[in-house]
């Protein structure tokens, strides 16, 4: 299902540029953890992942 996403969001050869991050998040107000997925481009991988 991700390759339709990045396949409907850019042209045809650009989804190489872009990234799907899967993040793990641990609720303050449970203590369970949550996943978060977005698609980011290469170069904010990264950045991405640091911020809280």
């Amino acid at each position: 299902m991700a390759k339709k996403v990045v396949a409907t969001l850019h042209e045809k050869g650009a989804g190489k540029d872009y990234t799907k991050v899967i993040k793990s998040v641990k609720s303050a107000k449970t203590g369970a953890y949550i996943f978060t997925e977005e698609i980011v481009p290469n170069s904010e991988v990264q950045a991405y992942l640091n911020k809280k």
